[in-house]
């Protein structure tokens, strides 16, 4: 039998899922508590809500490395355009609510996995920008496209791929391209290196050569 916490979880991704009214009345009725006892596990409505959306954003989150790094920014595209469309009314929590100046922490951890695989792309010399800046441009154009294709009355998949392969081409050198190495790249390359294997060098020494390798990056 599910306890409190699992049922007042339960009942607002229901009505979340389903568009109606995530009221504190309406919540606790579904999963037959009081309102106190919603107040004791969650401290408010919205923290029960940022609960919900967090377990749901973390079932897409979560990808296993194939130690492709392009397969894997593919997958992880492919993956948060399904989430979105599995879960609409979450995704719209999720990036409909943005603040200026606040980025979400609930989306940080997807932001974190692809910064991380770009990391790895970077790491193969494969990226033709910096793993954050990468991750900025991929995640907006990741997000966009799923908002799109939300509002859609038929997902136009095809355009996903599209836009997902434009998006990765601006960021990424692709491994059939043999691109010449050039001094950023190399940069980069190293950054990803030294990030992943420091060595023998100080704390203050990778502080330095991280300062030198962006710069040359850029």
């Amino acid at each position: 039998m599910q306890n409190a916490r699992d049922r007042l979880l339960l009942a607002a991704a229901e009505l979340l899922e389903g568009g109606g009214t995530v009221s504190t009345r309406a919540v606790c009725e579904r999963a037959g508590v009081q309102a106190p006892t919603l107040y004791h596990h969650f401290g408010s409505k919205q923290g029960l809500i940022d609960a919900v959306v967090n377990h749901g954003f973390t079932q897409y989150t979560a990808v296993e490395s194939s130690g492709d790094p392009l397969d894997d920014l593919r997958e992880g595209w492919d993956r948060h355009v399904r989430f979105g469309l599995e879960h609409p009314s979450f995704y719209g929590l999720l990036y409909g609510r943005a603040e200026p100046g606040k980025p979400c922490a609930v989306t940080a951890p997807a932001h974190a996995a692809l910064r991380e695989r770009l990391t790895g792309a970077a790491a193969q010399g494969l990226l033709k920008v910096p793993a954050e800046d990468a991750a900025e441009q991929v995640l907006a154009a990741n997000v966009g496209i799923t908002l799109t294709l939300i509002s859609q009355p038929e997902p136009d998949f095809g355009l996903s791929a599209r836009v997902r392969e434009a998006a990765l081409a601006g960021v990424l050198h692709t491994p059939s391209a043999a691109a010449p190495a050039t001094r950023a790249s190399a940069a980069l390359t190293l950054r990803a290196l030294v990030g992943n294997d420091p060595a023998d060098l100080t704390p203050g020494e990778r502080a330095l050569l991280g300062e030198l390798l962006d710069r040359l990056a850029r």
